[in-house]
This record gives structure tokens, sequence and C-alpha cells, in this order.
């Protein structure tokens, strides 16, 4: 059985931080230079009592809301998040009850970052093809913004919070063709949040800065940008060629490349280094920022409304990031 993305809505935390405030707090910068380099004016940061489950619910509300859905028909929830309210209970459980659907919906969270989106929709279309689920309500959510150092100018530049849902069915507007997927997890160190989890549980109250003035807590987000940066120059033209490979498709017959969100920078590097005509490459973030897995699907949807993807259509979608890891797949519009 094919699946097809159906609608996308998002949610985007009311509390807004802009370059001009950033600015105030970190005089050495000039608000051209953030806005030219990371493409960014202005991000959404959550409250300080709203969780990553709290968006996602605020964005699966607005979905029913724009399509109508009756959630009867809702049978399968799947999270995308790296920062749940619990270790356990699973976020998804919590968004069961709060969202009022039936007892009888499957609940998953996952934790994955930037290819979270692309990760997602290869499970979706597993369950849907394989019979498991017909109505797959897929959330991406993140508070990054609680994880950043309050003097870490870089992330607290390029990060901003936001949810997404997306309603995965037999029908659709896009269907879900081919994937690439992979990982390289000896990279993990270069995007980390080293304490809190099992390995370190309790805080270190490690705070110093690497060989590029970058703040390095134990206890908040490390990004080693110049790696990372790196691993994308690397992983991605291979991933794009893979996946047209795989497809049989030329790049000529791609009408639109919709990337993961990083930063202007890298997207203008990564679109000369494949070889895309600037007009087949979407970008939207300026008024969003960098929002982990919800990148993707936030560019998609203001693309489809823009109401210049036709029917034929062949977009594809390109994640990569904290892991390391890289994800991509072909969306056939109808």
């Amino acid at each position: 059985m094919k699946a097809f993305i159906k609608h996308i809505s998002y949610y985007l935390p009311e509390k807004v931080l802009t370059n001009k405030e950033l600015i105030e707090r970190f005089p050495e910068w000039s608000v051209d230079k953030v806005t030219s380099k990371v493409g960014v004016k202005q991000r959404h940061i959550s409250d300080d009592n709203e969780t990553a489950s709290d968006m996602a619910v605020k964005a699966a509300e607005k979905l029913f809301k724009e399509l109508e859905i009756d959630k009867d028909s809702i049978d399968f929830i799947l999270l995308c998040t790296q920062s749940p309210d619990y270790f356990l209970p699973t976020s998804a459980c919590l968004i069961q009850s709060r969202l009022g659907l039936s007892n009888s919906v499957g609940a998953l969270d996952f934790n994955q970052g930037c290819s979270g989106y692309v990760y997602g929709l290869s499970l979706a279309k597993g369950l849907i093809s394989a019979g498991i689920a017909k109505n797959i309500l897929f959330l991406t959510s993140e508070t990054y913004s609680k994880y950043i150092h309050k003097e870490d100018k870089g992330n607290l530049s390029i990060f901003g919070d936001a949810a997404t849902a997306t309603l995965v069915s037999n029908e659709g507007f896009a269907e879900i063709g081919e994937f690439e997927l992979g990982t390289d997890g000896g990279g993990c160190d270069n995007l980390i949040v080293r304490s809190g989890g099992a390995r370190f549980p309790k805080s270190q109250n490690i705070i110093d800065k690497d060989e590029d003035g970058r703040i390095r807590s134990s206890n908040h987000l490390y990004m080693n940008g110049s790696n990372v940066f790196n691993f994308t120059l690397t992983r991605v033209p291979n991933l794009i060629k893979s996946l047209l490979n795989k497809c049989n498709l030329e790049k000529n017959q791609i009408d639109y490349f919709v990337f993961h969100q990083a930063n202007k920078f890298m997207l203008n590097t990564l679109r000369r280094l494949c070889r895309i005509k600037d007009e087949n490459f979407y970008v939207d973030m300026e008024d969003v920022g960098n929002t982990v897995s919800s990148t993707i699907p936030i560019a998609l949807k203001r693309l489809k409304d823009k109401n210049v993807v036709k029917s034929d259509s062949k977009i594809i979608l390109a994640g990569f990031g904290v892991g390391l890891s890289w994800g991509g797949c072909v969306l056939n519009f109808k």
C-alpha cells in the first residue's frame, strides 16, 4: 500500500528573539553580520514552562482544525523529539491522552534530530505499507533553546523552537517515495548535550571554551560548527547522488530540493557543491531559525502554500546533523 503526506501544520511559540536583542547582549556582533551569515532575523523561543509535548499538542490541534479531521481516524502517533518531557513515559503516550485520541492508538517516540523528519516519514511509510496503520499523526517538536548556554551566541543565533504535525495516510497530496539513510555515530561528540542521560546522569558543572572560543558546557548544547560543516560537505552531495541513482532520476527532473534549514551559509555552500540551480533550491528560515526536526516540514508546508508546486512535481527532502545522521527521500506530488 502506498503512503502519502495528506496535510502539514506547525506551531511557533509566541516569544520571539530578534537579532536586535542578540546584538544588545553581544555588542561585538552586528545585525547585518548575523543576518548575512546565519540567514535568520528572528527565532521563536518556548516559554519557560512550555515543553516539546505542549507544542506538539498545539500543532496537532491546529492540523485537526485545518483539515476538519475526525480524531477517531488516527490510529498511530509518531513523535520525533530530543527534548521529551520525561525519561519515561514516552511523550507520545501523554499526547494521546491530551488530544483525547482512542485507546487503540499506537504511540511511539524516537530520538532523532536534524534528519528526524525524513526518518519519521520512513517509519510512517513502513507502518502504512505493512497495513499496521492507516492514518498516522507524525509530530516533530524541539525546545533546543532550553539546552543553550546564555553566553553561547553562536547557537543562540541559529536555533529556534517549533513543532509540526503531519498526517500520513493512504491518500494525500504527495506520495512518499524512495529513501536513502545513513549514520556515523563516531562523530557524536560534534553535536551533543553530555549531561542528563545514563552515561552522565548528574550535572558535571564543567564550562570552558574550545579552541575556537565556542562555549563547551556539559549541561548545554555543544556544537563543533566546523566539524559539522565538513560532515555535511562530505555526506550530503553523496546522499543526493545515491538517492537519484536509486530512483533512476536525473537532477533536472527534480522540481525542488528542500534541505534541512541549518543556516544560510551552509545551505548556500551545499547548493553550489550539489550543483543545484537557485530556483530549484528552497530556503525559508529567516523568521524561525533552525528548528531541528521541524525545519523540513515547515519549509515544505510554506512551499506548498505558495502554489508553485504543480501536480507530477518531484521534490527531494534531505536532512542531516546530530547523530551524526543523514537521510533523503523523494516526494511525488499528485
